[in-house]
């Protein structure tokens, strides 16, 4: 069981942001006319659950990157009036996971901010998760907590895991062709510190991670919930005929 990580410095993170300027090519047909964000499950766009979730930890503001089809998606946000939006365009060149945060630096001062791919789907155990990795974060001790999950129990996933979790909840990474225990989700809390001495113009996530993982600063929390992986209309049918027998009352696999 893992351990719950030590919080000495509670922040109260308002701000996100929300990576949504994907090409979505793996889930074509389907996203040649609409982006992956705006892809529904349950009658509600995978965007609009994410955003959903937000707000009900408290995030009064997001910043939304967009490249593909992004007129879509400022449109459809139009309708929202319960949070400030910021968009943060892509239209030159795709900037990937890391660039595309770095772009946009400038809304998070010196707070740590949520940061979740907008093509997610997961649902809550007994308790918020991200409600725990808020009450988990430690300045002093963290510069990235990302949220995991049970390799083997996400839906519509084949690959082999991300990350081993240690009992303090520091992460290491696997060995090549290994299966690990736990794969990262999309959604994590990091601070801007992280991005110093970092490229410019387009690079991921992953060289960060590398880095903290070297100086013991990026940790995990395990999502006790569902997590859909949506990478193809075959994982977009299993989420959809989950939430269908949720709803219904019967739990389907």
């Amino acid at each position: 069981m893992q351990k719950k990580i030590v919080n000495k410095r509670k922040p109260k993170l308002e701000t996100a942001m929300i990576l949504a300027a994907g090409l979505g090519l793996r889930l074509r047909p389907i996203t040649n006319k609409i982006p992956k964000p705006l892809v529904k499950v349950a009658d509600h766009t995978l965007l609009d659950h994410t955003i959903d979730k937000l707000l009900a930890i408290g995030v009064k503001t997001a910043i939304i990157n967009i490249h593909y089809l992004g007129d879509q998606i400022r449109q459809h946000l139009s309708k929202r009036t319960d949070l400030e939006i910021i968009f943060s365009s892509e239209a030159d060149v795709l900037l990937e996971t890391g660039g595309g945060i770095k772009n946009a630096l400038e809304y998070f001062g010196d707070e740590p901010f949520f940061a979740c791919n907008a093509d997610v789907l997961w649902l809550n155990g007994p308790s918020p998760v991200l409600e725990r990795m808020q009450d988990s974060w430690n300045n002093d001790q963290m510069d990235g907590l990302l949220m995991l999950h049970s390799t083997v129990e996400a839906y519509g996933y084949m690959g082999n895991g991300d990350f081993e979790l240690d009992p303090v909840g520091r992460l290491s990474r696997k060995l090549e062709r290994e299966l690990t225990p736990y794969l990262f989700t999309g959604v994590q809390i990091l601070h801007p510190r992280i991005f110093k001495d970092t490229p410019l113009g387009a690079f991921s996530l992953n060289i960060i991670y590398d880095k903290l993982i070297k100086t013991s600063r990026l940790y995990g929390i395990v999502n006790d919930g569902e997590w859909f992986h949506i990478g193809t209309p075959d994982g977009l049918d299993q989420a959809e005929k989950y939430m269908q027998h949720r709803y219904s009352g019967v739990r389907h696999r």
